[in-house]
């Protein structure tokens, strides 16, 4: 017995798309259909409230709008619902795929693809309330995984060394009709499209099923030589069906960090190297800061029906910011982020402002903190990165905190790096336990 479903697994297991739920599933003899998969909620759509124009009124955005406003975040809503929204698609894609490539499985039933009014308001569509899209994904966009024919990769995880090989099993969910003479062709490029390895199977047959084996991708990562978000494509040649993956590919071998800048998880020894004028990134141990866990998988259904779950929606970052030049990432929170994010602690900081933040957790839309897990400030003479992702714990089997920590460090030794707030040692002080 066991999950049958993501909601119990992605926030809690590493990232591994070689799995299926074939483990909890095998010894059951009679159809399996898993129920109500997804529920991953997005945050609200204020300009959706002009859409009601009859006997129901939006009471329930219009406090939101209302609560965001009073907090100066109101021109954060547009961002907040495409930032949660892309995390939540990715986690329906990995959930839908998991369930097609569960040889075991009947079949899935989500919810749901629109927004549910009741039970305190579960934002869990890619549709609104109106069967209208929401702006963060389209149509075309979600049959590439949700398709009467699918292709599918089962490979081991989201980020590599530059000194790995990318192996992935392909293979097919075909629910459309037999294929015969059929040719599977794949490739992996990078952000500008240039072409890092790729191939295609031979002609091959495949009926009606799931878990039908199409061949193996082996390709070399060593040409990737800077930090990289690259693109896995898979597609049924000759046919509309297609689908992709993102992985993250980073150097095996970097730069020894700048002696000039003082890393460090203890608060005292960041405040000495601060006042005499030093630059910083002081990232203290979890559970010796204030705050709320760190979290992967937005909330479930609805934080108002379920108000005791962790109660954050993912991750708004300046993906265009210095900081980041060598850790490619998109604004939302993608999987190269899981590690990250799960050694982490979130800190509700009412007064930092927002040329501050580097990286905004988006809180829930009951409560819509001012939350954050990476910022930064002038202390006194010196300059302070503070990080409450873990930079420092195990980074020889944590690719990519080394890797954001490189980037940060990078960031830090330039001209650039010139925080606009100002802020006394005490404020610092009251982020710890």
């Amino acid at each position: 017995a066991g999950w049958v479903r993501g909601q119990g697994v992605f926030n809690d297991q590493s990232p591994d798309f070689s799995k299926d739920f074939s483990a909890t599933s095998a010894d059951i003899e009679v159809p399996l259909i898993s129920h109500e998969i997804g529920q991953y909620s997005v945050y609200p759509d204020i300009s959706e409230i002009s859409k009601y124009t009859g006997n129901l009124v939006a009471t329930n955005f219009m406090a939101v709008r209302d609560d965001l406003k009073k907090k100066g975040r109101l021109s954060y809503a547009p961002a907040f619902l495409r930032a949660s929204g892309k995390l939540a698609t990715l986690l329906y894609k990995e959930e839908i795929e998991r369930a097609l490539k569960t040889k075991e499985f009947d079949g899935f039933q989500l919810l749901q693809m629109q927004d549910f009014p009741g039970q305190g308001t579960a934002l869990v569509g890619v549709l609104n309330a109106f069967w209208q899209p929401k702006g963060f994904v389209t149509a075309q966009e979600f049959k590439r995984f949700n398709s009467p024919l699918t292709p599918l990769i089962r490979y081991p995880k989201a980020v590599y060394l530059n000194d790995e090989r990318f192996v992935a099993d392909v293979e097919l969910a075909n629910f459309l009709k037999s294929l015969k003479g059929t040719v599977i062709s794949w490739s992996v490029k990078n952000s500008k499209g240039r072409l890092i390895a790729g191939g295609e199977f031979a002609k091959q047959d495949f009926g009606i099923g799931n878990a039908l084996h199409a061949g193996r991708i082996n390709a070399l990562l060593n040409s990737v030589t800077v930090a990289s978000q690259l693109t896995v494509e898979v597609t049924v040649k000759g046919s509309v069906y297609t689908n992709s993956w993102k992985i993250w590919v980073y150097p095996a071998n970097l730069p020894i960090a700048p002696a000039d800048i003082v890393v460090t998880d203890v608060y005292q020894e960041a405040m000495t190297a601060l006042s005499a004028g030093k630059n910083v990134l002081l990232s203290p141990r979890t559970d010796t800061l204030k705050g709320i866990e760190g979290r992967f998988v937005p909330v479930f259904w609805s934080p108002v029906h379920f108000p005791d779950q962790p109660g954050t929606m993912g991750q708004l970052i300046k993906s265009a910011h210095r900081a980041f030049q060598y850790f490619p990432t998109d604004e939302h929170t993608d999987w190269q982020w899981w590690d990250l994010v799960k050694n982490s602690r979130t800190l509700a900081i009412d007064d930092l402002q927002e040329s501050a933040i580097l990286v905004r957790v988006i809180d829930n839309f009951v409560t819509n903190g001012n939350l954050t897990n990476l910022f930064e400030v002038q202390v006194g003479k010196g300059k302070l990165l503070f990080s409450s992702i873990d930079l420092i714990s195990n980074l020889d089997s944590r690719p990519q905190a080394r890797q954001l920590r490189y980037s940060l460090l990078q960031y830090m030794q330039g001209n650039d790096f010139k925080p606009a707030n100002n802020v006394p040692e005490e404020w610092v002080r009251k982020l710890i336990k």
